[in-house]
């Protein structure tokens, strides 16, 4: 009869964390599909609106800028009010607004909601991944990871083909109405069986970090015009702006360093994991975008291929990404984060430096095979950075250490859009690659890819140098570091360092 009863008790917790990921998962979805899907919108919005592009490009840049700016905010705050209490305040928002974009009646209402919609997205982004490790036992965490991954990529992937399919049959409104049902399904199961928020003494709770929050806010708005004000051309503008970016950086850390519970804990850097992982998810982020840059340009000037056959070739890099999400994760747990991240990272290299010698002649299957050792690569670096900073994370920071990994990719894909574009055209010798010669826009590719490939080995010397200095700081042979701070930022007083595993829901419900 006890028997029994465990065995009912284990399939109920089983049944709880695969419902509980299934709800994650769809906070994953949705960020992804909001983005991808319009795009796919945009010539069909300038028509409706009767605007110019640079006038409905805002609605992507809206919902890009609300995200970055915001995200780590997001990620802190969730460390103090409790991480599923926001992250249901979050997928209400971003549904809500998705609403609102659907019943826009005006383009500045509908960027004015895009622009909600990614603050719902930004909170979204960051806790789900946070969430994960009071989700699933830490020998999992490596494929839970790997299925938020596939998430993201099936939400890139699907947006292009489901918003043209829903414009042609429903109007450009469906694109945005279409994430209502996610939406809802996604409060209910994370409601019903995402573990509920600890309460915290009254005593240890901290103040949320306003000045911090707003400087960061400024500095990171003003990094991300910089980047894509001009589409590409830097001008006075973008110099201003880049300059005030720089200047915001300098107050943020001044700021950070004299707040009593700042907003990121400075400390926190002192982590090689952390310090490292942030700066290689930037890196490969950038050589990941230079794909999405560089590719339809190359697909139809240097191969000439048709629209149709361009957007089928495009779409490899997204749908390998979906297929190997899962399966990164699973080998994360059972090689390792640091095997998994060097493997990662030399197929991303492998692919980078292929594109750079292989000649156009080779025609569409010389470019896609790299395009599946580059992408396959970062589905197994992602898994790996992710499993390796949030296993070692302190348990009160998850959510601003997860809202920092969330925002080093946006900078990452930020950045290389706009310097692998500039490294593009400038190797291509054309201001205008639309009307590039075929042989100068092949040119320009290879050049591309090889500057591509030497970030990568940057990327590799970090991992492997990361791994040298955290055997140096381990307390035990084989042990990995974990994210240590000083103090506890949230209780404002010190305490000693101790590592934090994943707990897994099952245990925290019997608990």
């Amino acid at each position: 009869m006890i028997a029994e009863r465990e065995r009912h008790e284990g399939s109920e917790g089983t049944r709880s964390v695969r419902l509980a990921l299934a709800s994650l998962s769809l906070s994953m979805l949705m960020p992804s599909l909001a983005t991808s899907i319009a795009n796919a919108g945009l010539p069909t919005l300038a028509f409706e609106f009767t605007a110019s592009f640079q006038e409905v490009q805002w609605v992507v840049l809206a919902y890009l800028l609300a995200i970055t700016t915001t995200i780590v905010s997001a990620g802190r705050l969730g460390d103090i009010v409790g991480r599923r209490r926001l992250l249901l305040a979050g997928t209400g928002l971003f549904t809500v607004a998705s609403l609102l974009c659907g019943l826009a009646p005006t383009l500045s209402l509908l960027i004015a909601a895009r622009a909600a919609q990614g603050l719902g997205a930004a909170i979204m982004m960051a806790l789900t991944v946070a969430l994960i490790g009071e989700t699933v036992p830490k020998a999992k965490t490596g494929s839970a990871m790997g299925l938020l991954g596939t998430m993201s990529a099936i939400g890139t992937t699907l947006g292009p083909l489901l918003g043209g399919v829903l414009i042609a049959g429903f109007g450009w409104r469906s694109i945005f109405l279409v994430t209502l049902p996610p939406g809802i399904l996604s409060l209910v199961l994370a409601h019903r069986y995402l573990p509920v928020d600890r309460p915290r003494p009254t005593t240890s709770r901290a103040h949320f970090d306003g000045p911090g929050t707003l400087l960061l806010g400024l500095t990171l708005a003003a990094y991300v015009l910089a980047m894509t004000a001009g589409r590409g051309r830097f001008g006075s503008l973008n110099t201003s702006l880049l300059v005030a970016a720089v200047v915001g950086i300098g107050l943020f850390l001044r700021a950070e360093a004299r707040a009593a519970s700042p907003l990121i804990p400075l400390t926190m850097f002192r982590s090689p994991v952390l310090s490292s992982s942030l700066t290689m998810s930037t890196l490969v982020s950038s050589v990941l975008m230079a794909t999405l840059v560089v590719g339809p340009f190359y697909l139809s000037r240097a191969l000439g291929l048709e629209a149709a056959l361009v957007g089928v070739v495009l779409s490899v890099g997204p749908l390998v990404a979906a297929v190997t999400g899962i399966p990164a994760g699973r080998i994360v747990d059972r090689l390792g984060a640091h095997r998994v991240t060097v493997v990662g990272l030399g197929c991303v290299a492998a692919g980078c430096f292929a594109l750079s010698v292989t000649p156009a002649r080779f025609g569409i299957a010389g470019y896609i095979a790299p395009i599946v050792a580059i992408t396959a690569g970062y589905a197994l670096f992602q898994a790996a950075n992710n499993t390796a900073v949030m296993t070692n994370s302190n348990q009160d920071q998850r959510g601003v250490v997860s809202g920092l990994l969330s925002l080093s990719r946006n900078l990452g894909l930020i950045t290389g859009a706009s310097v692998m574009g500039a490294v593009f055209a400038s190797a291509s010798g054309s201001a205008d690659i639309s009307t590039a010669r075929p042989e100068d826009v092949a040119a320009g590719l290879r050049i591309t890819f090889a500057a591509a490939s030497m970030l990568t080995v940057v990327a590799l010397a970090i991992a492997v140098g990361s791994r040298a200095r955290s055997r140096t700081t381990s307390h035990g042979e084989g042990s990995s570091p974990t994210i240590r701070f000083t103090g506890d930022p949230l209780a404002g007083s010190p305490r000693r360092p101790s590592a934090h595993g994943a707990e897994s829901l099952s245990a925290r419900r019997a608990s």
